[in-house]
């Protein structure tokens, strides 16, 4: 039965939350937070309003802290409240924002809002907005609208430093529903690189690292396309000196040949000439 405790105890807790956030504004409010202390509740209000929250000399909280008590049972409940610097980077105040303007203005002039969203959200700084708009925009056959600028993790462990949050517009057409992602310039990524003054240095030394080898290349080429052309130079000689050799040999085949035989006996060695003229044979024939 304990579990069926702690469910109930996690009710009255969302209950808490949701009371205070209707009361305190829509649009003011970006999250509430509770912990159990053993002095009391101590409940936290993330808001970019403080001013508007507290009320005069503390009026606002005196009398949630009373209806705390009265409705909701708790012993000593303490509100604190967190200031929200840059409101346009948290996406809960975005997506309330926007619910705020379309139940204001309509919804035929969504395009506008979120485009005007789109453009401030940018310019505050974030590194990736998505705004997702879903339902009778603007006929009567519900769609989803995407606006979306600039670099967004979607899945993976980077993606849990995107700050997701919904809302919903109440309008004349039906509800729309509303879902604003925000990357934040400050988020830790993991393939963030920072280039310091002592990487550039080192970036800078690896360069003149590089630089003196590619002129040893250099001259290295030099000396092979030399050696190359040497080499092509003999090549050409030789061919050249191979052809006077053929060209001599065919003159020297139309010059007469002589043939000398010897035939020994014995001790006596006697020599023998034969001579042909091809050019003679050619005439007496």
């Amino acid at each position: 039965m304990e579990e069926k405790k702690f469910v109930d105890f996690k009710k009255e807790e969302l209950k808490v939350k949701e009371y205070i956030k209707r009361e305190l504004g829509k649009g003011r409010i970006s999250a509430v937070t509770v912990e159990y202390t053993p002095v009391g509740e101590k409940i936290m209000v993330h808001t970019s309003r403080p001013g508007l929250v507290i009320g005069r000399r503390g009026e606002r909280i005196g009398e949630l802290t009373s209806v705390l008590k009265r409705r909701f049972k708790l012993d000593n409940p303490h509100i604190e409240i967190a200031e929200i610097v840059e409101p346009l980077l948290d996406a809960q105040l975005v997506a309330d924002e926007i619910a705020v303007m379309l139940e204001r203005k309509g919804s035929l002039k969504f395009k506008v809002i979120a485009y005007k969203m789109l453009t401030q959200i940018v310019k505050a700084g974030a590194m990736g907005v998505e705004l997702r708009l879903s339902g009778k925009l603007p006929s009567d056959r519900s769609r989803s609208w995407r606006f979306s600028h600039g670099y967004l993790k979607k899945t993976g462990d980077p993606a849990k430093v995107v700050d997701i949050a919904q809302s919903q517009a109440v309008t004349i057409s039906g509800v729309v529903g509303i879902q604003v992602s925000i990357l934040r310039p400050d988020a830790d990524l993991k393939d963030k690189i920072e280039v310091n003054d002592k990487m550039k240095d080192k970036i800078k030394m690896n360069i003149t690292e590089l630089k003196e080898p590619r002129e040893e290349t250099k001259s290295e080429l030099e000396q092979s396309s030399m050696k190359k052309k040497a080499v092509k130079k003999k090549s050409i000689v030789k061919d050249e000196s191979l052809s006077l050799i053929s060209q001599r040999q065919n003159a020297e085949s139309k010059i007469p040949q002589t043939f000398v035989s010897y035939e020994t006996s014995g001790n006596e060695e006697k020599l023998m000439s034969l001579t042909t003229q091809r050019e003679k044979v050619g005439e007496d024939k």
